[in-house]
C-alpha cells in the first residue's frame, strides 16, 4: 500500500472535468485507489464519489493505492495534481 499527500493547487479545484480526468486515468490501473479528505473515504474511481469531497483550491488530500500496479498509478496521479489537471497556464 500507498499513501501520498496531496494539495489541489488547479484555480477550479476537482470540479467535474479535473473529476473525470482522475477517474479516467485511475480506471487503466487495477489497483483500488482512495482518496481521504474533509473526514470522508471515497472511491477515487467514483466520479459521484470524488465530486462528493467538494475538493476546492488548496484541499489536502491523501491518497491511497493499494494493489499490483500501485506504484504506477500512485505516480500517475501524483504527476496530474502536480500538472494541476493540464487546465492552469
Amino acid at each position: 500500500m500507498i499513501e501520498r499527500e496531496l494539495t489541489v493547487t488547479n484555480r477550479l479545484g476537482l470540479h467535474a472535468r479535473a473529476t473525470a480526468k482522475l477517474v479516467q486515468l485511475l480506471s487503466g490501473y487495477r489497483c483500488n485507489a482512495t482518496l481521504i479528505a474533509k473526514g470522508r473515504e471515497i472511491n477515487a474511481k467514483s466520479i459521484m464519489g470524488v465530486m462528493l469531497l467538494a475538493a476546492g483550491q488548496g484541499t489536502q488530500l491523501k491518497l491511497r493505492v493499494d494493489g499490483d500496479d500501485e506504484q504506477a498509478a500512485a505516480d500517475a496521479v501524483t504527476d496530474l495534481f502536480d500538472r494541476r489537471f493540464d487546465e492552469d497556464s
